[in-house]
């Protein structure tokens, strides 16, 4: 099985580089999600339990993150004296580099995070602990989670995964500026439109202001758009790609036509010399699409703190959002099976839910929790994160997800560019994403 991975590595190295990891991602594929047929081999290299083990934790994070893993470890160690943590922490862009290294050489750390798009070529190339022996033992109740997050960390009916947080998309703004120029802030009423229209008036060109950065962006961009516009990225069985119909090109040219059309937002090449996010919390940008995890940052960010508003994404046919959690996942070889697994348990209690909302890193997958993670800024209406659950759609993911979202980097940036147009990049595209699924 390693020399599969391996290879299935080299491949992705040559056809994804640049692959972007993404903040976090989401599918609701995967079938029943309290399966009782996992093989957790609990019983060899288990340590004696009044030996001292020290278990390796790895994820990526920001100043917030920092918080909580100080007080998530302290909370653990002083239930389980025996058991030491050992942080790995990653800048994102770094973390799955290095995961893949270490997976190569057998030392996958023993507890760390997964994400969707990863998540079925791991468990396939037999990577990760299955959890459904360990969960039936200790009657571990997975119905503490949403169903569409434990699904996502299913595959072949076991169960691999806790479900650890989940994220959705809203339109960030910098009240200032929309004051300056005397314009509505963003709400639940407006569609793709009234968007543009703000984009177009926030857009000072001697200032070298712009009303939008169209950010070249899966998850916090087209995505989202290609959903709202009735289009998919992946069929349901995920045999096909969805990019070159009308509806995907359409929500392809929201994007491109905001740089190319309506001159409001930075260019392809100048949101590479500057990332889109430095230009907004710069005050160069008046509106951003991201994610709920950059709710901490924002508020505390000294030049956005007073002036950062959020509101839910705008409509196009028809409203959307991707959404998308990371899980906790364990090392199939870790040497400290028994240890590693009470640290997942812990790590999805309520105390660590808890513990996240007193952060608000993240909104957190334990059902009941969330209410907490929406008060822990309360300058800010973080509750259209998740009311937009009632229209949300998953993260596309596949077995091979970076065979065919590298792709995206390859073809769809040319559009963003203007190499290409929408409909070109789009047919490329399910072309090339067609070929891969093929050979999944």
């Amino acid at each position: 099985m390693k020399r599969i991975f391996m290879l299935t590595l080299l491949a992705l190295m040559v056809m994804v580089a640049g692959c972007s990891g993404g903040g976090t991602s989401s599918d609701d594929g995967g079938k029943t999600s309290t399966s009782t047929e996992g093989q957790g081999q609990t019983d060899s290299n288990t340590t004696d339990s009044k030996e001292t083990v020290t278990i390796t934790y790895a994820g990526w994070g920001t100043s917030g993150y920092k918080d909580a893993y100080a007080m998530i470890v302290k909370a653990f160690e002083e239930k389980h004296p025996n058991i030491k943590i050992k942080i790995e922490d990653t800048p994102n862009k770094q973390y799955w580099q290095k995961l893949e290294t270490a997976a190569n050489g057998d030392n996958l750390p023993d507890v760390f995070w997964m994400n969707g798009p990863r998540f079925m070529q791991y468990a396939a190339n037999d990577m990760l602990m299955p959890l459904g022996t360990l969960i039936k033992q200790d009657n571990y109740d997975m119905n503490n989670y949403p169903k569409s997050l434990v699904d996502l960390y299913t595959y072949d009916g076991q169960s691999y995964g806790i479900p650890k947080d989940f994220d959705t998309i809203g339109v960030w703004y910098n009240k200032a500026l929309f004051d300056e120029k005397k314009v509505e802030y963003p709400n639940a009423s407006w569609d793709w439109n009234k968007m543009i229209d703000a984009a177009q008036k926030l857009t000072d060109p001697a200032k070298g202001q712009w009303g939008i950065a169209a950010n070249f962006d899966s998850q916090g961009g087209y995505y989202n758009t290609i959903y709202q516009a009735g289009g998919y990225m992946i069929s349901d069985d995920k045999k096909s790609s969805g990019y070159d119909k009308p509806e995907a090109i359409e929500g392809i040219k929201f994007w491109t036509d905001l740089i190319h059309k309506y001159k409001a937002s930075p260019t392809m090449a100048q949101m590479t010399d500057t990332e889109a996010l430095n230009m907004f919390t710069s005050g160069k940008v008046a509106m951003l699409w991201e994610g709920s995890w950059n709710a901490v940052d924002f508020a505390n960010n000294d030049y956005l703190k007073d002036k950062i508003g959020v509101a839910a994404l705008p409509k196009g046919k028809q409203q959307s959002v991707v959404i998308h959690g990371l899980g906790h996942v364990m090392s199939k070889n870790t040497k400290h099976p028994k240890e590693a697994w009470e640290f997942l348990k812990f790590l999805g209690s309520k105390e660590v839910a808890d513990i996240h909302t007193k952060t608000g890193v993240a909104i957190p997958a334990f059902n009941g929790t969330q209410d907490a993670w929406v008060k822990s800024q309360p300058n800010l209406d973080l509750q259209i994160f998740i009311d937009q659950l009632a229209y949300s759609k998953p993260y596309p993911v596949s077995k091979y997800t970076a065979k065919w979202s590298g792709l995206e980097s390859d073809i769809l940036k040319k559009a963003w560019s203007g190499e290409l147009s929408p409909e070109e990049a789009g047919k490329q595209m399910a072309a090339k994403m067609n070929e891969a699924l093929a050979a999944e």
